[in-house]
């Protein structure tokens, strides 16, 4: 039975990264009834709106969602993450953003690196507590707050534990609890008590600023890392950095309960200066494609894609097109 997958191409390659992602995933014999949506910048400037009621409505019904890019340097910043990707992580309770990552051979040095960081999706300072006083004076003060919710800090710490048991069986705390004492507080005693009910599974804990080093210098000591918003979302772009590229960074924005569709993209922008030029790539698309599909429980064709992206180096420079015919022959 086919699945029915919200396709929203958005900005600047988006559009062309998801064409690569829906053929290849064709070519390992997905069946999905897709159906294409305009949002993003185009349609904002078109006509003031990020995302209406009855389309996100709409978007409910879908066993999916997959969304290529969005954004331009002619909105405002902000207003599309938090109109478009701020609202439907929380209104449809994508509460973990997972997102995995495996270094080529050129780039891991030798050493395998393959590790999933699981971040808390729907809360932090993400969560928009704050305001100002006395705006546009002289004695102005702006305050953000962090929202932590037991609820939401546990649930997102189980699904690790979870992940790091279907993997190697390691999963690091990422924090910052010498400085954030109560936020910190919260996730590290979470954290050990979900841990003693998996005690096949080993533990450690990094400060933030000692994980950006250890990824930088061995990233290959990491099998799951589990940590809040802000780190989760400045981690993740170190982390892609490292492995290869943002190219190549995947991610899913995941509803485990399933009481509304998950949404799946590449961590990349839109980049606009590239868009049209063929000179995308669209691994991280493909990618995020195939943790959709493993989603929907199309298991098998899921696992071809990943394994024909996980070590494909072009001999040669290729198109956006060209990568996506490559993958699409090796499944």
């Amino acid at each position: 039975m086919s699945q029915r997958v919200a396709v929203v191409p958005g900005d600047g390659i988006g559009g062309e990264v998801l064409a690569e992602a829906l053929k290849v995933a064709s070519a390992a014999g997905a069946e999905l009834d897709t159906s294409f949506f305009d949002l993003g910048a185009k349609r904002y400037l078109a006509s003031g709106e990020v995302l209406p009621d009855d389309v996100l409505g709409e978007l409910r019904t879908f066993d999916a969602i997959l969304l290529g890019a969005v954004g331009s340097p002619e909105v405002p910043p902000g207003v599309l993450e938090r109109g478009l990707l701020l609202r439907l992580r929380f209104e449809l309770d994508l509460y973990v953003n997972l997102r995995p990552f495996h270094a080529l051979a050129s780039v891991g040095a030798g050493v395998p690196v393959d590790f999933a960081v699981v971040r808390e999706n729907t809360e932090g300072t993400y969560a928009g507590e704050g305001g100002f006083l006395r705006k546009g004076t002289a004695a102005e003060v702006a305050t953000q707050g962090s929202v932590n919710t037991r609820f939401g800090v546990e649930r997102c710490v189980r699904f690790a534990f979870e992940l790091a048991e279907a993997r190697r069986r390691h999963l690091t705390l990422v924090h910052k609890t010498n400085v954030l004492t109560y936020s910190g507080d919260l996730w590290q005693r979470t954290f050990n008590e979900v841990s003693g009910e998996h005690p096949d599974v080993e533990t450690a804990y990094h400060h933030v600023d000692a994980a950006c080093i250890y990824m930088v210098e061995s990233p290959g000591r990491y099998d799951v890392v589990v940590t809040d918003n802000l780190f989760g979302d400045i981690l993740t772009d170190l982390a892609g950095a490292v492995t290869g590229g943002i190219g190549r960074a995947a991610s899913a924005n995941l509803n485990p309960a399933r009481t509304g569709p998950s949404l799946f993209e590449p961590v990349h922008g839109s980049a606009p200066d590239i868009a049209g030029t063929g000179k995308a790539n669209p691994a991280a698309a493909i990618v995020s494609a195939a943790m959709m599909l493993d989603y929907l429980g199309l298991k098998d064709q899921a696992a071809r894609i990943t394994k024909a992206v996980k070590d494909f180096e072009p001999p040669a420079p290729m198109t956006t097109s060209e990568f996506g015919d490559a993958i699409a022959e090796r499944v």
